[in-house]
Order: structure tokens, then C-alpha cells, then sequence
């Protein structure tokens, strides 16, 4: 097996090729909505699927499969969209496949659509992991870079060219991870012929998660008038009882333009409104938006519908979208996370994408499960580690009062030639990216640049002080952080972060066995951390794999009994902290999850509270008492 050398001459031309100078993003990247004057076609389901195993994996382009139907250039399977396409089948090869796949569909527009010229079609996926390509009856009409977050192209011109054949989307998918891409790898030929075939490889990883590929959201087709709402950004502010709402909206294609700014309580009844591109809305006895377990009304939204009528000597437009908002602050002193002015403490969980059978594919039952379990748990926050999440989840966090840390595919960055310039240009892209998707959702409250990076090598302090205060300028409503694992490993960025989230094993990775040792390992790791850096920590990640079923006692690794005595220690010094400088606890993980196969591994990390089938295991009962006598002493109710 080889990879094609193409794939890094086929990256997103995002930048310009002399370091600092990044391209601006074209437009906005709102969430696909229905309103009079929009429509949205979705495309899940059964694809044609079909995995390039040339030697180059360079076949689809050189044959350009992508001109005629794939059914054409050879065989092909049946594909679930959204799914990652690894577990799908019972074909080793495709579950560790490398390299270029190919998928297609072919859909119906609706005649309406192509009949009126002043509507806009797009076609947008909401991520394929790693870089695609998309074409629409055989011409290519965008490629992207980057695994976890959306992206889209119109296609109105092409659909009309041939307005009575069906739309053929075809889209290639390409999992290499290089130096450059975020999360970064290599790729190693074994040229041992005694051992090897001839172009044999493989994909080295740094990062401790299964590397599903695939399209693994949603793919739609929606509609805006030719002059539409293109992007809303708000940012919110209360004083006493009055909240405040300042707004900006983006137009594209328009001219003599009215904008109208309504909001709207939560009941529908009008709250206020303006009109414009810019402004504020005054919100008299504001409703706040509060955690979960904070208030007893949490995740309280707010309606804002930007209404916008365009007329040229020709031609009226009319659109409309409609904006959930959450009013609520965020600060940070040197001891203290605030939320609304109040003292918040994350109790909380990191978390994965990932599942039986559909990898890292979008689902909602799981997600409604996995939120039922959350709440029960006593769960507040989460970090989206390590990669940014689907709009829908965060749209779910907003409406229950979920907390996240949004975190960035920047996991995994240990070799020094990943800090180069072309590697921070991509990183400072997809954080334009992350940001200008995310930047409304109330639940959002600070976003994590990296987790566990080699921070302490040479090149560090300017790859993530570059980072850091790039991302503080894209967003200067939220602090800013990257999670790290040791005490040298900040010493390059902790200057630049507000809130340290640190992550420790004490008596796991290292001290195995010695549950007794915790207290003076992690007591110390605070206090140096806060002695030097002055900052609240967070403790980001902490926890023990536990295999179900398995009890010893004395506890030993891997048993139950070791994974809750393993946590209590660490809970002890959390309390001791609290009152202090500590202002949070994520446990790792939620639920168990898959990785890649290795002797440290056994069918996956084994590290969650609950099985990956969400089945609990005895930490979850331990860390749900804890949760909720968390939740009580700031005086909420009791659990049912």
C-alpha cells in the first residue's frame, strides 16, 4: 500500500504562502434552517461508497471517477451518511483503511428550486474526516481541509444547466493525517522486504482515539434568497435586571436593504426590537441564561429573527432566520470562573463521538441518551474533547443549561515539525473556523486551543502565544486555554491562557498501584501550578480504565474497585481546593471508546464511567453522589 503524494498538493489553498498573512473567511456558516423563505432537503442515508485501493490510491483521479456515476468505475457497497465507514462492514482492511474514498448520491431538486432564479441552492456537509472533495455532476465545486468542522458551496448555476437530470453529488474522503493536519501524523513505509510487501505502510498517530473516517455528518441541500441573511454574530451583557443584546448582521448580494430585529421571550411574546445591521436590543427584567443545577430555570433562550427585504429596479427579496439567544457573562479573576456574575465549578465529564457500528457518525438517539445520562449524573459541563462537536449537540447544550469547553482537533502535537509555520497557518484557520460556527451558543464559555501538546520544545511559546491571542481577538467575550498533562509542559504557553485545565494519572501511568501516593502528588501539582501562573484551574482530565465486571479487593488496576478508590482520592483534594483556586473537575471519560490496537488497550480505552453501550459501571454511582451533593450545596434540589 502506498498514499498518494497528491494529497498535499491537493490542500485548501486557505493561505497565503508567506506566514501571518491568513486569508479571511468567505462569509458565514449559519445552521441550516426552514422559514418562509428558506427550505432545507436533507440527504442522509444509503450512499454508493467505494475505497480507492490502487497502490497509489490515486486511481479515482487519474480514471476521474467522479465524471460518471460511481457505479460505473467498479464495485461498490452501500453506505450509511452519517456513519464513519470503519465498523460498517466485516472487512479489516476497510476498518484500518488509509487513503482516498469515494462516495455518491443522486437526488431530485425540487423544480421549484431551479425554476426561480432568485433562489440560492447550497449543498453543505457538516464534516467528513479528513480532507474532501466535492463535485456536482462532475464539476468540482469546493474541497476542504479539516475533519470536525462544516463546510459548503452553492450550486445553484449547475443544478440549471440540466434542470430535468437528477443532481449527482459525488464526494472523496482522504484520512492521512501529515505534520501539517490537525491532529497531526506520519506516514512510515516499512522497506524491510523480509518483513513487508512492497509500499507497505502505516498511519502513526499520536492521540489516544480510534481515527474514524468518513462522512460523519449530515449532508442537505437548503435554500436562501439570491440576497439572504449570510451571518449574525451577538454578544450579550445584563445590569441588574435589565439584559442587553448587541447584534450584527451580515447581507450577501444585497443593496437597499431594511433590516427589522425582533426578540422574543421564550413564550413567543415580544421583548423588543430594532433595526439595522448593528445595534442593541434592551431586555427590561431579562430571564438569564444559567447552567444546569445553577438556577431553577436553566438554559433559558431568547428569539432573535433578523427579517431583511432587499429591493433592486427589477426584484424584491425577503428572508428570514431566527437566532437562539442565551443572555448571559462570563469572567475570570485569578481565583474564580464567573457565569452571570456568580462563582461557576465545572462538575463535569470529557467526552467522544463514538459508538458501536457507527464510529464517530452523527445519531441522535445516542446523543439523547447520552444527555438523559449527563443530567442524571449530575453533569453541568463538558469539554468537547478532542475535536469540535455537531452544531446539534451545542444547540442541545444551549436549551438544558450544558456548559462546554469547545476544544479544537489540536491534540496530539508532539513532533517538533509540527510546530512549523504551515502547521500554525492551518491551526489559526480551523480556529476561524470553530469560532465563526460556535461563536453564539450560550452554552460555548471558553474554548481550548490544545490538549497535552509538546509545549515545552523550543518553537512552542510563539506557535501558542500566536494561538492564543489570535483566537482572544476572534472572540473577546470568552477566556481561552489549552490543556496540558504536566507542570513543564506550560511553562512555553501558561503566560498566555486564562484558566489552567491540567490533566494527571497520579498512580495510574505513573506510581502504578499506589493509590496512596495521590493526595501528595496532586496537592503539590496545584500548588505549583497556581504559585506560578495565577490562574483557576480546572482539573481537565483525571481517571483509571476499569474493565466491567472485573472486582478485587484490595482494589488492583482495572477493577472496579481500583477506578472508584482511584477517583475518591482525587475528589479529597479537589475538596480541599475548592474553596481556593480549583474551580472544576472533568472526569475522563463519559464512556468507554474505541482506539487504535495496541498491547495498552484491550478492544479500546476502558476509562469511562459508563460502557460504551452506556451501561454504568460502579464510578458512575460514585460520581453522581458527588455531583449532586455538589449541586446542593449551592442549594439546588435533590435528584428524583
Amino acid at each position: 500500500m502506498s498514499v498518494p503524494g497528491s494529497f498535499s498538493v491537493l490542500r485548501v489553498l486557505w493561505l497565503l504562502s508567506v506566514f501571518g498573512t491568513v486569508l479571511p473567511l468567505d462569509g458565514g456558516m449559519l445552521f441550516p434552517q426552514e422559514s418562509s423563505f428558506r427550505e432545507v432537503k436533507e440527504l442522509n442515508g444509503l450512499w454508493d461508497f467505494r475505497a480507492d485501493g490502487s497502490p497509489n490510491r490515486n486511481e479515482g483521479f487519474e480514471k476521474a471517477w467522479y465524471k460518471r456515476r460511481l457505479t460505473e468505475t467498479g464495485p461498490v457497497i452501500e453506505m450509511p451518511v452519517p456513519a464513519s465507514y470503519n465498523d460498517i462492514t466485516q472487512d479489516p482492511t476497510l476498518r484500518d483503511f488509509i487513503g482516498w474514498v469515494w462516495y455518491e448520491r443522486e437526488v431530485f431538486v425540487p423544480a421549484r428550486w431551479i425554476s426561480d432564479e432568485g433562489t440560492r441552492v447550497v449543498l453543505r456537509v457538516g464534516s467528513a474526516h479528513y480532507y474532501s472533495i466535492v463535485w456536482v455532476n462532475g464539476e468540482k465545486v469546493t474541497e476542504h481541509e479539516g475533519g470536525h468542522l462544516p463546510f459548503e458551496a452553492e450550486i445553484s448555476s449547475l443544478i440549471r444547466k440540466e434542470p430535468t437530470k437528477p443532481c449527482r453529488i459525488t464526494i472523496a474522503v482522504n484520512n492521512t493525517l501529515t505534520l501539517e493536519t490537525l491532529p497531526p501524523g506520519t506516514i512510515q513505509y516499512m522497506n524491510d522486504s523480509s518483513r513487508y510487501p512492497d509500499g507497505f505502510f502505516v498511519q502513526n498517530i499520536d492521540f489516544d482515539f480510534f481515527n474514524y473516517a468518513g462522512i460523519h455528518r449530515s449532508v442537505l441541500l437548503y435554500t436562501t434568497p439570491k440576497v439572504h441573511v449570510d451571518d449574525i454574530s451577538v454578544e450579550t451583557n445584563f445590569m441588574d435586571n435589565t439584559g442587553l443584546v448587541r447584534y450584527k448582521v451580515s447581507v450577501q448580494g444585497g443593496f437597499n436593504n431594511t433590516l427589522n430585529i425582533t426578540l422574543m421571550d421564550k413564550d413567543g411574546h415580544f421583548v423588543a426590537s430594532s433595526n439595522g445591521s448593528s445595534g442593541g436590543l434592551k431586555v427590561v427584567d431579562v430571564k438569564l441564561w444559567w447552567p444546569y443545577l445553577m438556577h431553577e430555570n436553566p438554559g433559558y433562550l431568547y428569539s432573535m429573527k433578523v427579517h431583511l427585504i432587499a429591493v433592486s429596479e427589477t426584484s424584491t427579496y425577503e428572508d428570514e432566520y431566527t437566532l437562539p439567544v442565551g443572555i448571559r457573562t462570563i469572567n475570570v479573576t485569578n481565583t474564580q470562573f464567573l457565569i452571570n456574575n456568580k462563582p461557576f465549578y465545572f462538575h463535569g465529564v470529557n467526552k467522544h463521538e463514538d459508538s458501536d457500528i457507527r464510529g464517530r457518525g452523527f445519531d441522535w438517539p445516542l446523543i439523547v441518551k447520552d444527555f438523559n445520562l449527563m443530567k442524571w449524573l449530575g453533569v453541568n459541563s463538558f469539554r468537547t474533547s478532542h475535536y469540535p462537536y455537531a452544531e446539534e449537540i451545542l444547540q442541545m447544550c444551549d436549551r438544558h443549561g450544558i456548559v462546554v469547553i469547545d476544544e479544537c482537533p489540536g491534540v496530539g502535537i508532539k513532533d517538533i515539525r509540527s510546530f512549523r509555520n504551515a502547521s500554525l497557518s492551518h491551526h489559526l484557520v480551523v480556529m476561524d473556523e470553530l469560532v465563526r460556527r460556535d461563536k453564539n451558543h450560550p452554552s460555548v464559555v471558553m474554548w481550548s486551543v490544545a490538549n497535552e501538546p509538546a509545549s515545552e520544545m523550543p518553537p512552542a511559546e510563539f506557535y501558542f502565544k500566536t494561538l492564543i491571542e489570535h483566537t482572544k481577538a476572534l472572540d473577546q467575550t470568552r477566556p481561552v486555554t489549552y490543556v496540558t498533562i504536566a507542570a513543564a509542559d506550560m511553562d512555553k504557553g501558561g503566560p498566555y491562557v486564562d484558566v489552567v485545565c491540567a490533566n494527571s494519572y497520579f498512580a495510574w501511568y505513573f506510581d502504578q498501584g499506589r493509590l496512596d501516593i495521590i493526595p501528595l502528588q496532586l496537592s503539590t501539582h496545584f500548588e505549583n501550578w497556581y504559585r506560578k501562573y495565577q490562574r483557576p484551574i480546572i482539573q481537565s482530565e483525571y481517571g483509571a480504565d476499569a474493565v466491567p465486571g472485573l472486582h478485587m479487593d484490595p482494589p488492583m488496576m482495572f477493577t472496579e474497585e481500583y477506578q472508584n478508590a482511584l477517583l475518591q482520592s482525587y475528589h479529597d483534594v479537589f475538596d480541599q481546593k475548592r474553596n481556593q483556586y480549583f474551580v472544576g473537575e472533568l472526569i475522563w471519560n463519559f464512556a468507554d471508546f474505541m482506539t487504535s490496537q495496541g498491547i495498552y488497550r484491550v478492544v479500546g480505552n476502558k476509562k469511562g464511567i459508563f460502557t460504551r453501550q452506556r451501561q454504568p459501571k460502579a464510578a458512575a454511582f460514585l460520581l453522581r453522589k458527588r455531583y449532586w451533593r455538589l449541586a446542593n450545596e449551592t442549594g439546588r434540589l435533590l435528584p428524583d
